[in-house]
């Protein structure tokens, strides 16, 4: 939808025309705003314009007001791409246990391989056809385990025109990606959480999203610590990257496609598969590309989660091809 902004005093004949021709165009169940005036109100407002190239504000105080104004100084409406992978199977995803800092695995390393490559032809390659390598960033968490599987990636420098120069995929590893910190049940098994911890297992089961583990973390306390990568996020033009953890993935996807958060814990973060998430004006368009067909267990097969409540996303899955350029030995042009 397109919507041209015509500026006339408010009460004029003209604008009072607008106003009821915008009403019957939109309804009854929409409101259309008066603009205010700058130096006309004393209440607090905050106004955009152009698309966030200007902010005004007027009487501005406290806490939440300071945070909502903050949020909207990140905002833009140009489209941009967010790409979210798991880190590959880990030694502790292989045997069943949540948390730890383990390396991965052998599998891990050729997903590792794999979405190297992916990376160098699809995101930094620029599959729009523009012809050219695009910026893009990359971010990890601080866990091994990310690291290891984004050790593939090129990282080119870029040169523009005047002078200055881009790394690409120039990874920052950021401490706010860490997977749920799991407290006293950290290298467990979910059997045996069961067992050693039977009320913390119910208490879990009953509400995964506000449940905290004894001396670790909840679904809650991650979304306080994501609150600024998310505004950093908004605020990107560039392509991004994130190789992270599941639970930390689910929360960022559910913010960015608009899941309730009540829905977060049990949304779908596969192993081996990225997710490109296209953020329009007008939505977001999904895409999920498997890059790896290899059945491993992740150990985050959570027994307190049934399949009637587990959120499956609608898409398809699209094996990617293995006949990409080698990353680090890319074709002479």
């Amino acid at each position: 939808r397109h919507y041209e902004r015509v500026s006339e005093p408010l009460g004029s004949p003209l604008t009072s025309k607008l106003k009821d021709s915008m009403q019957a165009f939109l309804g009854p169940k929409h409101h259309v705003h008066e603009e205010v005036v700058e130096g006309e109100q004393d209440d607090s407002w905050v106004r955009t314009v152009n698309g966030g190239k200007k902010l005004v504000m007027n009487n501005i105080h406290g806490f939440l007001p300071g945070r909502i104004v903050q949020f909207l100084a990140n905002l833009h409406l140009q489209p941009h791409t967010v790409y979210m992978s798991r880190h590959g199977q880990s030694e502790y995803n292989k045997i069943g246990r949540i948390g730890g800092d383990s390396d991965i695995t052998k599998d891990g390393q050729e997903y590792a391989k794999a979405l190297g490559k992916y990376t160098f032809e699809v995101i930094q390659g620029n599959s729009e056809g523009l012809g050219k390598p695009v910026k893009c960033r990359l971010w990890t968490s601080s866990l091994r385990r990310t690291v290891q599987t984004a050790r593939y990636i090129p990282r080119p420098v870029l040169h523009d025109k005047d002078g200055s120069t881009w790394k690409q995929m120039d990874g920052r590893r950021m401490h706010g990606l860490d997977e749920i910190f799991a407290g006293i049940c950290d290298g467990m098994t979910y059997q045996e959480i069961s067992e050693r911890y039977p009320d913390e297992f119910v208490l879990r089961k009953e509400n995964k999203l506000s449940y905290r583990y004894p001396r670790g973390e909840s679904y809650l306390d991650v979304i306080s610590r994501l609150d600024p990568l998310v505004q950093e996020i908004e605020s990107y033009r560039e392509p991004l990257l994130i190789v992270g953890h599941q639970g930390v993935l689910r929360l960022i996807y559910a913010y960015l496609v608009g899941r309730p958060r009540e829905e977060a814990p049990s949304l779908s973060i596969p192993l081996n598969t990225v997710i490109k998430l296209d953020l329009l004006t007008e939505g977001v368009r999904e895409t999920r590309t498997e890059l790896l067909t290899v059945d491993q267990h992740d150990g985050q097969r959570d027994p307190a989660t049934t399949s009637s409540n587990v959120f499956s996303p609608t898409f398809e899955s699209i094996p990617y091809p293995g006949d990409l350029a080698d990353p680090l030995n890319p074709p002479s042009h």
